[in-house]
């Protein structure tokens, strides 16, 4: 659950349900009543009548007092149409990049101010890095993030920008013009870098992925260990394969990075402004 959304309150039986559910982090098994009620807010009373329902519907499974996600929550989730088609339509592409680089091979779309990874490929190559299928990410410091961004509408830089361009590392782009500039060269040529912004010591190279013309959907990246993954070595791969899935997708081959750019001023322009898209 987005923090935006922890610090609102809820006004509504399934608002303070969803509540509920979304008190589970990637670490938690089993929640207790009391720990729901902490994370969430929610009266103690109403925390046990509502995990009551939700258990009866298999949404929740538990015994004793702990609780943990119920596979109908599952169920539901492989019947959402983003992640089921385009899931299965990126797989094919996804192998093959990891075959090319035997290195993480990400999925992501853009999500409010963050993305959301729908597909990972991690082989057995050990790389700390807290991504998962279904986590989140602040989109400003993933190359997956600002691959997305730029070629996105601005509404969806203005966003971010607006959320304020919190920290993770030490590497971390917090200032809006020096992630205008990234954005702009990601525009340009269609690929995206991370470089210990998310996750210290480790690297990405990103490229976005379109559906139904020229409409951003999705980026896909390979992420690796600073030192051992040279991200500009790999990056034509990612462009490939990102490119490859955005026909599949029915989008034909757009001859710049995307539909938008962003200057080094930030100021929008028209694509072909800067160069040709590598």
């Amino acid at each position: 659950m987005r923090s935006t959304q922890r610090d609102m309150p809820a006004r509504s039986v399934v608002e303070r349900a969803f509540r509920l559910l979304g008190a589970f982090g990637p670490a938690d098994r089993t929640l207790g009543l009391a720990e729901m009620g902490r994370r969430t807010g929610i009266p103690k009373a109403t925390v046990h009548r509502l995990v009551h329902e939700l258990a009866g519907l298999g949404v929740l499974e538990g015994e004793g007092g702990a609780y943990r996600l119920g596979l109908r929550m599952f169920e539901l989730g492989q019947l959402v149409p983003l992640q089921r088609d385009l899931r299965e339509a990126a797989l094919p592409f996804m192998e093959d990049l990891f075959e090319a680089t035997h290195e993480i091979v990400h999925l992501a779309v853009l999500d409010g101010t963050d993305v959301l990874y729908i597909d990972k490929i991690s082989g057995h190559r050990r790389v700390a890095v807290s991504s998962r299928v279904g986590g989140r990410l602040p989109a400003h410091c993933t190359a997956v993030g600002k691959a997305i961004l730029a070629v996105a509408p601005p509404a969806a830089l203005d966003a971010v920008l607006a959320a304020g361009l919190t920290p993770r590392t030490a590497c971390t782009i917090t200032s809006p013009g020096a992630l205008r500039r990234q954005l702009a060269t990601a525009a340009r040529t269609g690929v995206a870098y991370e470089r210990g912004e998310s996750h210290q010591g480790v690297t990405c190279a990103a490229s976005p992925v379109y559906a139904f013309g020229h409409h951003v959907v999705a980026a896909i990246s390979i992420t690796g260990p600073i030192g051992r993954l040279q991200p500009e070595r790999f990056a034509p791969a990612v462009r490939v394969a990102a490119l490859a899935l955005s026909r599949r997708l029915g989008s034909p081959p757009a001859p710049h990075g995307g539909p938008r750019s962003h200057d080094s001023a930030g100021q929008r322009r028209a694509p072909g402004a800067g160069g040709a898209a590598g």
